[in-house]
């Protein structure tokens, strides 16, 4: 859904890609940079039940590794960077740095395990629906309401009103668990039909 607006921050981060090139960092060094800012977030997450103003450490620390994870992708395309290696690893850190936060959400005790395990659960699948099938040619950019940016900004959001307001995380993860769901269910609605489609000409 923000996958449009996504390319338009990469056109402005520009500069910073041009500092970070200059400085010597690769791609795949980026995207090793935004994992341990996700764990980092993870551990703030994990104490922050009875310390919420870890919260706005962790919301910062989520909020660095999601712009690493546009960064690498801009120091790749602007310095001809690009590899097929690089993109496996970035989509699989990619991965873990969302799974590991979850998992600091669930274990602080900051939504309720159920909820928590189905968002995690619904965001992997979400990914993995994409990378299947875009493997069989059918382009998912786009497609679905809960793609990572989506993702990212709902748990962001939640966790500053939390501060306020602790139930709003709980909530927000319930949303998210939902809305995933519902995502891996419209990509494979539209995987069908593409199908479908292609069947028909043949």
């Amino acid at each position: 859904m923000l996958s449009k607006f996504k390319e338009k921050v990469q056109k402005l981060l520009s500069a910073e890609a041009r500092i970070a090139h200059k400085i010597g960092l690769s791609p795949n060094v980026v995207s090793v940079i935004g994992l341990v800012f996700a764990i980092f977030a993870a551990a703030a997450y994990l104490l922050s039940l009875n310390q919420t103003w870890l919260l706005f450490i962790a919301v910062a620390l989520f909020f660095l590794s999601g712009f690493c994870d546009v960064l690498d992708g801009i120091l790749a395309r602007t310095y001809d960077q690009e590899t097929i290696f690089g993109g496996f690893f970035d989509s699989l850190l990619d991965r873990y740095s969302e799974s590991v936060v979850y998992i600091g959400i669930i274990v602080g005790g900051l939504c309720e395990p159920f909820w928590g395990i189905l968002a995690l659960i619904g965001s992997l699948l979400v990914s993995y629906s994409r990378a299947r099938a875009e493997a069989i040619g059918i382009k998912m950019m786009s497609i679905g309401l809960m793609e990572r940016a989506e993702r990212l900004i709902l748990i962001i959001a939640s966790s500053v009103v939390a501060f306020f307001w602790f139930p709003a995380l709980n909530i927000g993860i319930i949303s998210l668990a939902i809305l995933s769901n519902f995502t891996v269910l419209e990509r494979a609605l539209y995987v069908y039909r593409a199908i479908k489609k292609i069947n028909n000409k043949s």
